[in-house]
């Protein structure tokens, strides 16, 4: 009985030990696989994660809301009509939408205009292929033109936003030609489908305009529902007799406005979702 009391007393000792310094151990080793060393996993990141998906009539009709509430330069003859508009920044909040320009992207690079330039290249020869505009329209040249890029934002839902481009041939040439080029345009920073264009033509008049096959045209480019005809038009809200206006499905029951019309004067061919 003696021997196995002295044997058991060593197995004591090692089973003390084991509860002082065995968690320490156990924790070391740990680390050391842990810590200064490069572990990945599979995570959801980027500026996919964020957005809200919209339908392109939610897209439109949201567009059509932030545009319709301020007045933006359109065209040389729409700017006879008001005030001179050159050097404002369009980004004052309107009722309960906003249009904010986007110096810098989600993940905190700068907005380069070139990226816009391209879309909108793309999407005016996609135009061109269509038929909804003439073949003759010239490629856009980045050192004639600006690119920037805005959020249009339903406030209450911010959730609910449209990124776009916006293109405008430079104003720093006044009498800079014209012909056969476009001078504005919304183009969306995600798809680079062209929502709103203005585009000198070598079209002489309105006759030479079939405004019922573009709205078709472009409705299917753009991935909307069938085009009705807007009949509850008032002649006064337009500068030209020469239009013709179509209505989409919106949101929560109501619908967007788009016109397809010309200036004939100045052979400018328009579509455009603000009213």
């Amino acid at each position: 009985m003696k021997k196995i009391s002295l044997l058991l007393i060593p197995l004591a000792v090692m089973i003390v030990g084991f509860a002082v310094w065995g968690p320490e151990a156990l924790a070391q080793y740990r680390d050391k696989s842990i810590l200064n060393q490069v572990h990945t996993r599979e995570a959801e990141t980027g500026s996919e994660g964020y957005r809200y998906s919209l339908s392109p009539n939610e897209k439109l009709y949201i567009l059509s809301k932030c545009l319709s509430s301020r007045t933006l330069p359109e065209s040389e003859q729409n700017a006879m009509a008001r005030p001179d508009s050159a050097g404002r920044d369009y980004q004052e909040l309107m009722g309960t939408y906003a249009f904010v320009a986007n110096r810098k992207d989600s993940s905190g690079q700068e907005v380069l205009a070139g990226v816009g330039i391209e879309l909108c290249n793309k999407g005016i020869e996609e135009l061109k292929a269509l038929g909804i505009l003439p073949q003759g329209v010239l490629k856009l040249v980045a050192s004639s033109y600006s690119a920037v890029q805005y959020s249009a934002i339903d406030v209450p839902e911010p959730r609910n936003n449209v990124l776009v481009w916006k293109i405008s041939l430079s104003t720093a040439k006044q009498n800079a030609n014209k012909k056969n080029r476009l001078l504005d345009a919304y183009v969306d920073a995600d798809t680079g489908k062209i929502y709103e264009f203005y585009v000198r033509t070598e079209i002489n008049s309105w006759s030479e305009v079939d405004p019922d096959n573009i709205i078709r045209l472009w409705a299917e480019y753009m991935g909307l529902d069938e085009p009705v005809e807007y009949t509850n038009t008032n002649p006064l809200a337009e500068t030209t007799p020469y239009f013709k206006k179509y209505s989409f499905a919106g949101m929560e029951a109501n619908s967007t406005v788009v016109t397809v019309g010309f200036y004939e004067g100045i052979k400018e061919l328009f579509l455009k979702i603000s009213q």
